[in-house]
């Protein structure tokens, strides 16, 4: 029989990383990785910012990116796409309607999925499903065998079924942007107010709880994602999340603008099923 120690050893080779690189307004990007397989999603920051984040947290940048994955066309999300496609010398992938929207200098490949539909990078298998915002976006969740991980920023409202999608999911990345009465008191023009707060908008804490309230199964780590520096606080965020799980034992972290985040994934189902 395996010494516990050996099931966790062989268990991590199929775990999954997931590094958030900056997470706001100001740009957003994460890097998940597999036993061989990375993808970049959303290139909402420089290569510099990339390097230095890294840095911050002991490590090098990837040398090997096996493709830059765009939620959406917004410029915190995908305005060095190319930049880091080129670099790395990997496909930008995104829905043809985020495509559309990149500039795409010559000998940048673009290879585009649809959304609703399954598709697989290396050994990544990723679900998406469209999601309400003033761009076409979609909700993520890469897949291996040991982990299953959703991602659903920049969204005004859940829609229905969102929670079904997530359901499964052990780690969920979700937005929790804003607080309503900060954005209504706040100094926001009248008219990004109601974009912000709007069906096509962005996810308030209360909306991301009315979310998590509604999941069918707890996730065992929660990251909440894109808070607003002017709209809310992490203090806000974080209690509404945590009133919306009640005592379901999830750990909650929040990802920042500035600091990176990783996420290690490697206890999987395997090892559970082992023990």
């Amino acid at each position: 029989m395996k010494s516990l120690a050996k099931i966790i050893e062989l268990c991590s080779r199929w775990g999954v990383r997931v590094t958030i690189l900056g997470s706001g307004s100001e740009g957003n990007s994460l890097l998940v990785e597999s036993e061989t397989t990375s993808v970049l999603v959303d290139a909402g920051l420089s290569y510099r910012k990339l390097v230095q984040r890294f840095r911050a947290i002991g490590r090098a940048a990837p040398k090997e990116v096996a493709a830059v994955l765009v939620t959406h066309g917004h410029g915190d999300h995908c305005a060095h796409a190319s930049t880091y496609a080129a670099r790395f010398g990997c496909p930008i992938r995104g829905s043809e309607a985020t495509i559309h929207t990149l500039r795409r200098p010559p000998g940048v490949q673009t290879k585009a999925f649809v959304p609703g539909r399954t598709f697989r990078i290396g050994d990544i298998s990723i679900r998406s499903t469209p999601v309400p915002h003033d761009a076409p976006q979609v909700a993520l969740i890469f897949e291996t065998n040991s982990a299953a991980i959703g991602l659903a920023t920049d969204l005004g409202h859940a829609p229905k079924g969102l929670a079904k999608f997530l359901g499964d999911c052990e780690t969920l990345l979700l937005e929790s942007n804003h607080d309503l009465d900060l954005l209504k008191m706040g100094p926001y023009p009248a008219a990004l107010k109601r974009r912000v707060a709007g069906s096509l908008g962005h996810l308030s804490n209360a909306q991301a709880g009315d979310l998590l309230a509604e999941l069918p199964m707890a996730p065992r780590e929660l990251i909440l994602m894109h808070l607003s520096e002017t709209n809310n606080t992490p203090t806000l965020a974080r209690a509404s999340a945590e009133a919306a799980l009640g005592h379901r034992g999830t750990r909650l972290r929040i990802a920042e603008q500035r600091r990176p985040l990783e996420l290690g994934t490697m206890q999987s189902r395997q090892l559970q099923l082992s023990l």
